[in-house]
């Protein structure tokens, strides 16, 4: 499902090769198998962030992206938190990249919405969908708290949602979050700098910010599908209160 590459770069941090691809990526978006809907809401989002000033787009989405946990666009943040599960989660999906012949380098994710999209975007329509469905609960979340704060980054994960086929109320998420408190403000991003211990050993094994390179590689087989551990996934994590009940992935 090659439009599944265009919701990872419009997800990914925004560069100026992205505008420059405008066209391209219009393209894939109308010869996609989406809905109509859901292409006009693809439209719409390019035709937004590619007029709008690079630096202004670029700082907004580190204003939504990488202050707090809610939006994170880390699939395990909204799982498992600062849990240990968390770790051993990364090893077992990276490895299962492994298997389809994806390599991730030293400071990649496997968890990064935008390369977990690439991935799937590789898979063969069915199984992306069964991907997105695994994971369905986390993109209504993400939807309704993009469209609380006013964010048409909101649009993708509408469209994730409707090419995953699950049916989620997102009235009900809505309500859910209506009061739940912001963790980007100033006072909170504060509370999290001093309750976490910063190790100055050197030998700090956490992984760094991903970037636009976490792509599969030429060489990936693209049309075998490997199945992949999502049942943790599956958990209903604390940032995550929403209840589905999807298919689950044959094997898993």
């Amino acid at each position: 499902m090659q439009v599944l590459q265009v919701i990872s770069l419009l997800l990914d941090y925004p560069k100026p090769e992205l505008i420059e691809a405008r066209a391209d990526l219009e393209a894939m978006v109308q010869q996609s198998p989406l809905a109509a809907g859901d292409k006009a809401a693809l439209m719409e989002f390019l035709q937004t962030r590619c007029d709008m000033s690079l630096m202004d787009w670029q700082s907004e989405y580190d204003s939504l992206f990488e202050r707090g946990r809610a939006l994170s666009l880390l699939l395990f943040e909204h799982v498992h938190g600062e849990s240990r599960d968390r770790g051993q989660a990364m090893v077992d999906l990276n490895n299962q990249y492994k298997q389809a012949g994806l390599e991730l380098g030293v400071k990649e994710l496997p968890d990064y919405i935008p390369l977990y999209l690439e991935f799937l975007s590789t898979q063969g329509d069915e199984n992306a969908r069964l991907g997105l469905e695994e994971v369905a609960h986390i993109l209504a979340l993400l939807t309704a708290r993009l469209e609380q704060r006013g964010s048409n980054y909101s649009l993708l994960f509408e469209v994730l949602l409707h090419v995953s086929g699950i049916d989620i109320d997102l009235d009900d998420v809505r309500r859910q979050i209506a009061d739940e408190k912001r963790d980007d403000t100033a006072r909170e991003l504060d509370k999290v700098w001093e309750e976490e211990a910063v190790t100055f050993t050197g030998n700090d094994q956490t992984n760094g910010c991903p970037s636009a390179q976490s792509r599969p590689s030429e060489g990936q087989r693209r049309d075998q599908y490997v199945p992949f551990n999502t049942d943790d996934l599956m958990q209903s994590g604390q940032s995550q209160p929403v209840q589905t009940q999807p298919r689950k992935v044959s094997g898993i």
